[in-house]
């Protein structure tokens, strides 16, 4: 908090607002979360620790990802990322020993994290983000659980207590805040469709999720990441080719680029497949919330969207439903 003290005298008063709620948010959440879990639930916390790396990987892909798109197109750019993705796991699991086939286990779980997280969620996602706001954009694709919990429920047969339905709501709640329906201009074309793929990107994730619980895979799932990248990069690029015939990724967003094919898409998504599987499905769909809140936070801070009462409001609603929902 010291660092962030000395930073902040760098920037405006709103930005500096930003940087201290987006420096200290994750810190607090992580702590507040392992206070509600107490010491019983030592899996979950195991959980917590994955969570807490995918909240700062992907939370803060957003902001890059609208900024990448200044000088490249959408899907070459999604493209790219799963292309990079899939190479850097290769490399890992060469260089570890552990690169090998998947087993017929495995097929499950690698079809529906390639097909559905990897291929479909980025095309409806990556389009969107050209059409809504980076911090928008971050919030309703990442909102499983308007899915998540009826399906586990339908297709699982989870018992969702009413302790963990109240941490539901606290989070759509908060989710609601801070997306700001009101602010948006619903006569436009663009931000209705723009919003529809985010829904629709929200619902594939949660099919992954349900499916990677439901027919779980033999071998660790770090092995099975460079097929399910592969699969998500050949469902990409025919809609690269068709839709962005003449796009690409031009020279100033190729440090965006490489930084998120090659940390951001093999870690992040290791850790959000590893916590859909290991957490309930109303718990994970809780949780996941923390991702498009920090998103909100840093969008704030670096690309210099409105910040004012509904972020504090919205993200407080969330980390409270986050510890709801871990602490029974």
């Amino acid at each position: 908090m010291v660092n962030i003290a000395r930073q902040a005298k760098h920037f405006s008063y709103t930005q500096q607002i930003g940087l201290y709620v987006s420096g200290g948010f994750s810190f607090w959440a992580k702590c507040l979360w392992e206070l509600g879990l107490g010491a019983r639930h030592t899996a979950m916390k195991a959980s917590l620790h994955l969570l807490f790396f995918a909240i700062l990987l992907f939370g803060g892909a957003w902001p890059i990802t609208k900024v990448a798109l200044a000088d490249a197109s959408p899907m070459w750019f999604g493209f790219g990322r799963a292309a990079l993705a899939t190479l850097v796991a290769v490399l890992l699991l060469l260089i570890l020993r552990r690169f090998h086939g998947p087993k017929r286990e495995d097929l499950p779980t690698v079809i529906a994290v390639g097909l559905l997280q990897l291929g479909g969620f980025f095309v409806l996602a990556h389009a969107a983000v050209a059409l809504v706001e980076a911090g928008r954009t971050a919030i309703i694709s990442s909102v499983v659980t308007y899915w998540l919990i009826p399906l586990s429920m339908l297709v699982m047969g989870e018992k969702v207590s009413p302790r963990r339905w109240l941490a539901a709501l606290l989070g759509l709640a908060g989710i609601l805040v801070l997306a700001g329906p009101w602010a948006v201009n619903w006569a436009s074309p663009d931000q209705v469709l723009g919003h529809a793929m985010l829904i629709l990107a929200a619902l594939l994730w949660s099919l992954a999720i349900i499916v990677t619980r439901r027919f779980p895979a033999k071998s660790p799932i770090f092995n099975l990441l460079p097929w399910a990248f592969s699969i998500g990069a050949l469902v990409i690029l025919p809609f690269a080719l068709v839709l962005e015939p003449n796009g690409g990724i031009g020279p100033a967003s190729w440090p965006f680029m490489l930084y998120i094919g090659l940390i951001v898409a093999p870690i992040g998504t290791w850790c959000v497949v590893e916590v859909g599987r290991r957490l309930p499905g109303a718990v994970a769909s809780v949780a996941f919330l923390l991702v498009p809140a920090f998103g909100v936070f840093v969008s704030t801070l670096w690309l210099g969207e409105p910040f004012g009462w509904d972020m504090m409001l919205g993200g407080g609603l969330i980390v409270a439903s986050v510890v709801l929902a871990a602490s029974e």
